[in-house]
């Protein structure tokens, strides 16, 4: 693209687009391109494609999926038409990235069910008007088997082995199937029929983002997508990425309460990074807190809160967070119980374990134990250490699991 002559003005407006788009980012390649697309929007209006791809492999997206639908929404301000890409036909076939085995295939129906509550979710997020839902089975299930081989011909097994896990899993004689070859190539097809001028991904993801970038010049695009990797969000534990199997997530979809009370139970240190990922604030006014959290000035439990309540107020709405907040002083600042807790009816002898279980308190009795072990319950504000116990009597018993999990039962 040729340089632009600018005025100082548009550079300042460009100037501080790429400083929000450079938020966060672990690897940016291609800036040079980003910026003269920005530049160009600001002084013709002329926009951009920018693409990030999903696998529909869960049907709930949560906090960790949202570092990138965020960045996709910053690129929407400065010019960015997003292709939000629902990998229904890759989905089918199943890709390791950072895994040390093949991810399970989903069925097509599958598939489906999942992608449609994709499109409920992300425009929690995401401007409607500068969203395109795409869908890979559109031109992937076009492809007969010569362009299939056309496609496998300009990548060669060499740099496919450079791909870190395949690497791995090769040294540790562990089985590397070819259908797993084609998913990169699938990956960056979709750039190639996209025609895309910038790929998002997470970290894990850059062997692929390149390979898009590569199959656009042997397409001859006319064009080299740039590529930008984020990083994955640590769940709940603070230690491992967030995952709806690790259970350390909070999800797009979960009420305003329960979302409130989960941010406020992260670590302090961790709450910078939800901060500068997944929040509105800008970064000036989140080194401003931490200033002033260093200081003294403010008590990290405060910086917390504003967290909680921009994280409530934009997947729900502002007076949803104001009466979660509300809900949580109530709840676990003033030791109330809720109100509106659900209530469950059991028999004499009912086993703990099991009531939780059936309370929808816990996913099994094995994880029921380990939370009682752990000292995580308590009946009637009186901690309950005992996995055996049982209900000797008939009445109401108010049961409480860890911070935030309420439920009441009948005997």
């Amino acid at each position: 693209m040729e340089k632009q002559e600018i005025s100082p003005q548009v550079q300042e407006l460009v100037n501080e687009a790429m400083s929000e788009i450079n938020r966060g980012c672990v690897e940016f390649i291609g800036a040079e391109y980003i910026q003269s697309l920005v530049t160009r929007f600001y002084t013709n209006g002329k926009t951009f494609i920018v693409k990030a791809g999903f696998d529909p492999t869960a049907p709930d997206l949560h906090l960790g999926h949202s570092v990138l639908l965020r960045k996709l929404a910053t690129f929407q301000k400065y010019g960015g038409v997003i292709k939000f890409l629902i990998g229904d036909f890759t989905a089918t076939i199943g890709d390791p990235s950072g895994k040390s085995q093949t991810r399970k295939a989903l069925t097509f129906e599958e598939v489906e069910k999942n992608a449609e509550t994709y499109k409920e979710q992300v425009f929690k997020i995401l401007d409607p008007k500068n969203t395109d839902i795409c869908f890979n089975k559109e031109w992937l299930g076009k492809l007969n088997s010569v362009d299939m081989l056309r496609l496998t011909s300009f990548y060669s097994v060499a740099r496919m082995m450079e791909r870190d896990d395949f690497t791995k899993r090769f040294k540790e004689n562990s089985p590397i199937s070819i259908v797993e070859f084609m998913y990169p190539l699938l990956q960056g097809y979709d750039s190639v029929a996209l025609n895309c001028d910038i790929e998002l991904g997470g970290n894990d993801q850059k062997f692929n983002l390149l390979v898009g970038r590569a199959l656009q010049r042997s397409y001859e695009c006319g064009k080299e997508q740039s590529v930008m990797t984020m990083p994955l969000l640590e769940g709940l534990d603070g230690v491992n990425k967030m995952s709806k199997s690790l259970n350390n997530y909070i999800g797009l979809t979960d009420n305003a309460n329960d979302m409130y009370g989960k941010v406020l139970s992260i670590d302090d240190s961790l709450m910078w990074r939800y901060f500068e990922l997944i929040s509105s604030k800008s970064l000036k006014e989140i080194e401003s807190m931490r200033r002033d959290v260093e200081s003294g000035a403010l008590h990290p439990k405060k910086a917390k809160e504003i967290l909680a309540l921009d994280i409530v107020s934009s997947l729900h709405d502002l007076n949803a967070a104001h009466a979660a907040q509300e809900h949580f002083n109530n709840v676990f600042s003033k030791k109330e119980i809720p109100n509106d807790i659900p209530t469950f009816h059991f028999e004499l002898g009912e086993w703990i374990c099991k009531a939780l279980l059936e309370s929808k308190l816990t996913p099994s009795t094995s994880q029921a134990r380990r939370d009682i072990k752990a000292g995580a319950l308590s009946i009637n504000n009186e901690k309950i250490l005992d996995e055996n116990y049982k209900f000797s009597q008939k009445g109401e018993y108010i049961i409480k699991l860890g911070k935030r999990k309420f439920a009441r039962i009948i005997i």
